[in-house]
């Protein structure tokens, strides 16, 4: 039996920690806040409101991480949306998306791309599919050494390219398109219609502080294409609960396997003998032994900070200190006392359970990021707003509801001199009333539902969730971030350089969102590793 101590509760860490403890290890996970789960919690945020603070929905999250964890027995229960998505637009009108819906809802902008609409999901499946193949496969990784060590990495690459293989040469095309050209080349390439196209590239540019005109967007756009709920690929739910459910679904199955969670346990330092990893410190000065150590936490904040003073290679501590990160996110939760009522669909209906993407071109996204990075943030951003109550009442008042508004773009950091201050803190609130008036300006009176409301500057997501440049990856899907080389190429296989260092997080394959797809690859290694006697 070995000690392992996973530093970071968020969701991949405690999947990290069920499967090392159910394999029979002595497992702690070191949470720095005093609540579990990372950007994965509810939250009240105003009196008698609650909601998922950070991350706000559901479908990338595994089917062999719900099975294997029980997730559903330990209470986790999801609902779809009724209605996938919704994009109002200034004219009055508005683009619907979901089953059965979608292809009617296109035509009334385009008939040829209605008609093109098949042959454009049959490409993003096939293209998904390879990449849910890669999903739970640990990337091939660059060794350094004699042949033999490099075999087992030769055979992981002979099987991608015998998965690759199987598609025909189209998809393959299609499938190399989508890992390097931009989500606007791909969407030109279909659509004619601005309103579609922008329906379908918001996946592109999601979490990710760049134009939809960006090479490698395609890629973004891919990566939010390979979840499901309830068997149903490419949809959406919400957890009833808020995230948080997910993750306090995910402490109960730790703890049924015996792992310790400490909240409140900061990690301040990874001690090191001989080369490898033999402690954690917190902050407190409590000091933890281990066999092992996985982390989940942003690799900037574990090279830089717990492993400051150890012997790691210049090169891979270089390499980390240039790891991009920063998603361009302003996330906010509001109470509301009345449902938004939109122009372009005044009564009631499925449209306010869905995500309300308020973006209304690719050339609208593509300003909004050049803005944001002359002025710090556009001052017509780009808003997806959810309303969880519409779908689960616990988590308001009866009559009131919780909105989330994911909003993009901002800058990560204000540049010094900026007007004002240089500060996120400077400046949140009043780019909190423009996000609400951009709302406001599609459901007139929408401003005067809110109650109350929670701000997240790229600084509060970083200063709170630890979350470096507020961005939600743990870095940037960029192509030179990705698969074998994230977070660098050589350590992509979920080990660090220092013997019994791991990591399990979101800087990892196939990186951000809440999969818990890491967590399990990292786990898997870390097994392997105890078994052919290298821990």
């Amino acid at each position: 039996m070995k000690q392992a101590v996973v530093i970071g509760g968020g969701h991949n860490g405690l999947v990290c920690a069920w499967y090392l403890a159910a394999a029979g290890h002595k497992v702690t996970v070191l949470e720095r806040r005093d609540i579990i789960g990372g950007a994965a919690v509810t939250e009240e945020f105003h009196p008698g409101f609650r909601n998922s603070v950070a991350s706000y929905t559901v479908s990338l999250l595994n089917p062999k991480v719900i099975a294997d964890l029980d997730l559903h027995r330990h209470g986790l229960e999801i609902v779809e949306r009724r209605m996938n998505n919704f994009l109002p637009l200034p004219d009055g009108r508005a683009l619907e998306a979901g089953p059965g819906i979608t292809r009617a809802s296109v035509a009334q902008f385009s008939s040829r791309d209605a008609e093109a609409l098949d042959g454009y999901d049959r490409m993003l499946e096939n293209a998904a599919s390879v990449l849910r193949d890669l999903l739970l496969r640990t990337p091939p990784n660059v060794t350094e050494g004699n042949w033999i060590s490099a075999v087992p990495e030769l055979l992981k690459a002979a099987s991608l390219g015998r998965r690759i293989s199987q598609l025909s040469l189209d998809a393959r095309r299609d499938v190399l398109d989508l890992f390097t050209c931009s989500a606007a080349e791909i969407l030109d390439r279909w659509f004619e219609s601005d309103p579609v196209k922008a329906l379908f590239g918001f996946d592109g540019v999601v979490g990710a502080w760049t134009s939809p005109h960006t090479p490698g967007t395609g890629y973004v756009l891919l990566h939010h294409c390979f979840g499901e709920v309830h068997g149903k690929r490419g949809a959406w739910g919400h957890a009833l609960g808020g995230m948080g459910s997910i993750t306090a679904a995910m402490r109960r199955a730790c703890e049924e396997k015996g792992v310790t969670i400490k909240t409140g346990a900061s990690a301040a330092t990874i001690e090191t003998e001989g080369g490898r990893v033999s402690a954690v410190v917190t902050g407190d000065g409590a000091r933890h032994e281990a066999d092992l150590v996985a982390s989940n936490i942003h690799p900037q904040l574990l090279v830089g900070k717990l492993l400051s003073d150890a012997p790691l290679p210049e090169d891979f501590r270089r390499r980390i200190g240039h790891w991009q990160s920063g998603s361009g996110t302003f996330r906010m939760n509001l109470a509301l006392d009345a449902l938004p009522v939109f122009t372009a669909r005044p009564e009631p209906g499925d449209h306010l359970t869905a995500g309300i993407i308020i973006a209304p071109s690719l050339d609208y996204m593509d300003r909004a990021y050049l803005e944001s990075r002359t002025h710090g943030w556009s001052r017509q951003p780009i808003v997806e707003m959810l309303i969880p109550s519409t779908l689960d009442p616990t988590l308001a008042p009866e009559g009131k509801h919780v909105a989330s508004l994911f909003c993009q773009h901002v800058a990560p950091t204000l540049p010094d001199g900026f007007p004002g201050g240089s500060s996120w803190d400077d400046h949140r609130e009043t780019v909190a009333d423009l996000m609400i008036a951009t709302v406001d300006h599609h459901a007139p009176g929408f401003a005067k539902s809110v109650v109350g409301r929670q701000i997240l500057s790229p600084l509060d997501l970083e200063r709170i969730l630890s979350l470096v440049g507020g961005d939600i990856f743990h870095g940037k899907l960029s192509l030179n971030q990705l698969f074998s080389a994230r977070p660098v190429l050589g350590y992509g296989a979920y080990r660090g350089p220092l013997a019994g260092l791991y990591m399990c997080g979101s800087s990892t394959h196939p990186g951000g969102g809440v999969t818990g797809v890491p967590g399990h690859n990292a786990a898997r290694e870390i097994l392997n590793d105890i078994r052919a006697r290298r821990v």
